[in-house]
């Protein structure tokens, strides 16, 4: 199936839609050193569909093949909770153009990214907004009119009978994903939609892991020390609480799902970055000056990441920070970040550390990406159009 990936960043969404069978007619993106990075992974064939450029200039009608998904992530700063959030205000709100990809190239589907913050109190009108504008494409803007009336506009043509113009099905849901095997407790959300002509009967894939299988790998079996051959610690009286409700929740059994995948897990077999075996890794290079301070204490081992962070104005030492068990802490490694991020460890990154991990603090975990894809391809599929 064809598809055109929007702000691709470093390319986590465009290599997890690919993995399930979408193939990129066009990847589109401004910043120059995540568009070497997408050429240094010519895996399938993205630097030859590549755009080096603002979407704002992209001329959709190009692209001669039938299109069955648009994605991407419109950048998100404006409604970032680490940013400013000036929401609609803000010249970085790139939703307009998803808008008008979808408006001219009339995908079956689209899947959009965007962060937790947009579902703030703050912007309610606005995400409605953005909801009425995925719905239906077809309404444009008019010249010198706000988003107000825009809106306003919107909801009268929704409140109408007899559509007869490009319309969507969306579904939107916010998602962690340490919830569908990421080691990151990364808060985003997903706007999917289908075309109304498309009986897909979809839903959103369910959550395969869990934080409370962690817990009871830890605290009741205590499978998670042993399989890193380490001795169980004591566990702190919060823990004991948590503990004592799941053993009432599960009795005997443990749940159903898989464990929410940790740090450790996920770096376990990784050398440490000074060691002389860490040159054998690609891109796994010693950072020097990570440092605690208030609100900044880093990712406990034992517990997936905090959501790995690109920052307005560098990179956040928090969110970007493994901290062990006796309390140190190091900044992550590009590799180590890339696996947080679940992308492949022969992928390479393009540009200065600080521009490496604003595009890993951008990315959609590529682990993600696939399984949100795999369902809308499979839904697609099945109706063989």
């Amino acid at each position: 199936m064809n598809s055109i990936e929007l702000f691709a960043g470093g390319g986590g969404l465009a290599l997890g839609l690919a993995n399930c069978g979408f193939h990129h007619k066009a990847v589109i993106e401004l910043n120059k050193d995540a568009c070497k990075t997408i050429r240094a992974n010519n895996v399938f064939d993205f630097g030859k569909s590549l755009y080096e450029g603002s979407v704002v200039n992209f001329d959709y009608m190009s692209i001669y093949d039938k299109i069955d998904l648009v994605s991407g992530g419109p950048p998100c700063q404006p409604f970032s909770l680490g940013g400013k959030a000036k929401g609609h205000e803000d010249s970085r709100d790139m939703f307009p153009q998803a808008v008008r990809a979808i408006r001219e190239k009339r995908p079956k589907a689209f899947v959009f990214e965007n962060v937790k913050g947009l579902m703030r109190k703050s912007f309610v009108d606005y995400f409605e907004y953005i909801i009425l504008q995925l719905q239906y494409p077809s309404v444009e803007t008019s010249t010198d009119e706000s988003w107000e009336q825009h809106r306003e506009r919107l909801e009268q043509y929704h409140t109408q009978n007899g559509h007869t113009e490009l319309e969507y099905k969306v579904i939107y849901q916010l998602v962690n994903a340490a919830d569908y095997g990421v080691p990151q407790k990364r808060e985003r959300i997903f706007f999917i939609g289908f075309r109304s002509d498309i009986d897909a009967n979809w839903t959103f894939p369910e959550p395969t892991h869990s934080e409370e299988s962690l817990i009871w790998d830890k605290w009741v079996s205590g499978e998670y020390w042993r399989k890193h051959n380490l001795p169980m610690p004591v566990a702190e009286e919060k823990m004991l609480k948590k503990v004592e409700k799941i053993r009432k929740k599960y009795g005997l059994f443990k749940p159903d799902n898989l464990p929410w995948v940790t740090v450790r897990d996920a770096l376990s077999d990784l050398p440490d970055p000074n060691h002389e075996t860490a040159k054998k890794y690609n891109q796994h290079i010693f950072k020097e000056g990570a440092k605690i301070y208030s609100g900044h204490t880093g990712s406990y081992i034992d517990e997936p990441s905090k959501a790995l962070k690109a920052g307005a104005h560098g990179v956040p030492g928090g969110e970007n920070m493994i901290r062990f068990e006796d309390g140190s802490v190091r900044y992550f490694t590009i590799r180590e970040s890339a696996r947080i991020q679940t992308f492949p460890d022969n992928f390479y990154f393009e540009g200065s550390w600080g521009e490496i991990m604003r595009q890993l603090g951008n990315a959609v975990p590529a682990k993600l990406a696939e399984k949100v894809g795999l369902s809308v391809f499979n839904a697609l599929v099945k109706l063989d159009i």
